[in-house]
């Protein structure tokens, strides 16, 4: 079958004069387009932006282009592009020159990129609101709701931005100003404004280039002062993307009344804290937030360690390890709602004091913390923090001697698990938990006293050098509250504290059982220590409501008895104690001691009815001889010791009904927090 292909196509000479001919049409189309007048375009150009993007665009004095094979660089002298009518500001940007670069292949795709932007002396205006609606959004509606462009590289050799998201609660103004002789930080900036209803100020420094978004750059660096309210966060380091502070890494130093006043800006549920100093280095690599090396203070504590906030997952997640050399007893208020003490408000130089405990007083003079869970934090994120105390100090009441715990949040349910805490040369360990995917919140305590040393607990006792036994005993409560004060107010469970054999003051016995003959012979003869054959205080918890179950005082010398309530509701008591004495004894005055009131304002004293019975018979022997009144003080010692064994059984375990119930609950903590 003969070629059907024509001969000219054959010919050994015409592919070359053809891709001549094609090189020669490109070079002079790209000669054509070299030294095209572009300024005569300038009018066409602004009015098919104007149209396409729904508001005012115009290149006020010069054009002009240059042509590479990727992408153009547009400059000009002098522009002006309006921002949508509802927006604050009348242009988003109006500059007296500048140029940027533009990758024309993408806007076939309907994508604006631009690699560089070059701006002298702007005016931005930025505005976005709550519907989405953004005046940095073009389209032919000039809603602000269609294409955002992206920026890579911005420079600017001075001029103003006001940034407004009613939405955000933020009204930012922004001023610049370029000086070459400042080195690699030339570019100064000074923001003023408002955030979340907070003032703000800034000021700082940063390279004459800045990346908004990738651009295969190096890190530019940054330098800022930034104060909020009474937050100042300093920083120093290289970014390098600005939009997501992607690549940051800068050694900062923080300071502020409350770290948990941080997570409306930073998504992060951190604790309520006394002020605190903290300094590290922060980076931040894609979704994933690290502080490195952290150290500081919280109020009168020092702490340090490393933190992980990870954003890339469905929940955020919080992860770090925290150690502290010496803790504070009064730092920890806040973290169970308690307002801190003057001396953790003033420890932080250069943070004013918030309100302390003295200045916070609750009406009704209920002390227990009444502050609400925030379920947003808790559902906010999880998180997996452990911490650890080496020492602990300023405990008064109560000698702690170290602490650790585990903190985890999971789906909205927050564990303390292993809780360990040194007290008394004993331990407090257990765990708590909080779920708080219902409301009220389900909180339940499950705490183990192990081998506290009684002498420790009661350092009025510890001072008469006497010698006690170890204390054992559990802390089981389980309810339904938002706060500490609502939650102990409706828990139900049980609380016992027993020990065996030890030694005890006969001295403080005396006192406590009113016997006036043998603290005569004692202040005479000197003070000695009688055995301790066992004690045991135990309680039923109802509803908010401590009834006591056991509460024995056992000695060689005095069996105290005590029963009563304790109301977690009403924070208020009424509790009488019995004295039996097992000697006989002159000028004793013995009658019941009753301890009532409220927590804020306990009252301590005797009851009046027997004590007068007493007064009256001493008066009336006293008519017939003044020898005679000493016989209504005698006591003849009709106390028998305490069946120990029987009282520390019934101390070990609640009675039925609500309180078993409550506290077999308690014990229940799953294992993984859910």
């Amino acid at each position: 079958m003969p070629s059907t292909t024509p001969a000219f196509l054959s010919h050994p000479g015409f592919w070359k004069r053809f891709a001549a001919v094609v090189v020669g049409l490109l070079v002079a189309i790209w000669l054509l387009l070299a030294f095209f007048p572009w300024d005569l375009l300038r009018e066409p150009i602004n009015r098919y932006v104007s149209e396409r993007t729904g508001r005012k665009f115009e290149i006020t004095r010069k054009l002009d282009v240059k042509l590479g094979l990727r992408q153009a660089t547009v400059m000009f002298d002098g522009i002006e592009f309006a921002n949508p009518g509802w927006a604050r500001e009348p242009y988003l940007v109006r500059a007296q020159g500048g140029e940027f670069d533009i990758r024309f292949w993408q806007l076939i795709a309907n994508r604006v990129v631009l690699p560089r932007v070059k701006l002298d002396s702007p005016a931005i205006g930025l505005q976005m609101e709550e519907d989405g609606r953004r005046t940095w959004a073009f389209d032919t509606e000039g809603d602000g709701s269609g294409t955002v462009p992206t920026i890579g590289l911005i420079q600017v050799d001075g001029g103003t931005l006001d940034f407004l998201a009613p939405a955000k609660q933020m009204d930012l103004q922004a001023a610049f100003s370029f000086d070459s002789s400042r080195g690699d930080m030339p570019l100064d900036f000074e923001i003023k404004g408002r955030t979340r209803g907070q003032p703000l100020s800034a000021k700082g420094r940063t390279g004459n280039v800045m990346q908004l978004t990738s651009a295969g750059q190096p890190p530019f660096p940054l330098e800022i002062d930034l104060k909020v309210a009474q937050t100042r966060l300093q920083a120093k380091g290289t970014v390098a993307e600005l939009t997501e502070l992607d690549g940051l890494d800068a050694q900062f130093d923080i300071r502020g009344p409350n770290l948990g006043r941080l997570y409306p800006a930073l998504g992060i549920a951190l604790p309520q804290t006394p002020p605190y100093a903290l300094s590290g280095n922060l980076r931040k690599n894609a979704a994933l937030w690290e502080v490195r090396g952290m150290k500081g203070r919280l109020g009168l504590s020092d702490i340090g360690g490393d933190m992980q906030f990870d954003k890339s997952q469905k929940i955020p997640h919080l992860g770090g390890t925290l150690k502290s050399k010496v803790m504070d007893m009064d730092d920890l208020g806040p973290l169970i709602g308690l307002p801190p003490t003057e001396r953790s408000a003033n420890a932080v130089e250069g943070v004013a004091p918030p309100p302390t405990i003295e200045q916070a007083k609750r009406p009704g003079g209920k002390v227990l913390p009444d502050a609400t869970l925030d379920f947003e934090r808790l559902r906010a994120m999880n998180a997996d923090v452990s911490y650890t105390a080496e020492r602990i100090k300023n405990v008064r009441e109560l000698p702690l001697d170290r602490g650790s715990v585990q903190v985890k949040l999971k789906d909205g349910v927050l564990t303390l698990d292993p809780l360990d805490l040194g007290v008394a040369s004993g331990k407090i360990a257990g765990a708590i938990r909080i779920d708080a995917t219902q409301n009220p919140a389900d909180i339940r305590a499950a705490l183990e006293v192990r081998a506290m040393q009684l002498n420790r607990l009661i350092p009025k006792v510890e001072t008469l050098k006497t010698s006690f036994g170890k204390l054992d005993g559990r802390i089981h409560l389980s309810g339904r509250g938002n706060s500490v004060a609502t939650w102990l107010g409706n828990a139900s469970g049980d609380v016992a504290a027993i020990t065996g054999r030890g030694q005890f003051s006969n001295l403080l016995l005396e006192f406590l059982g009113l016997d006036g003959g043998e603290i005569i012979k004692f202040l005479l003869e000197g003070d000695h220590n009688v055995e301790l054959r066992c004690a045991a205080l135990a309680f039923d918890v109802e509803k908010g409501v401590m009834k006591s179950r056991s509460v024995v005082f056992d000695t060689t010398d005095t069996v105290f008895n005590a029963t009563g309530n304790v109301n977690l509701g009403s924070e208020s008591m009424d509790i009488v104690i019995r004295q039996q004495p097992k000697d006989m004894s002159i000028l004793a005055l013995r009658t019941p001691l009753r301890v009532h009131g409220t927590f804020g304002s306990p009252k301590a004293g005797v009851e009046a009815a027997p004590l007068a019975a007493r007064g009256a018979a001493a008066v009336a022997l006293a008519a017939i001889n003044p020898l005679l009144a000493l016989a209504a003080t005698i006591e003849t010692g009709p106390g028998k010791d305490a069946d120990c064994a029987a009282v520390l059984a019934e101390a070990r375990k609640p009675s039925a009904g609500a309180a078993a119930a409550g506290a077999a609950k308690a014990r229940q903590q799953p294992a993984n927090g859910g």
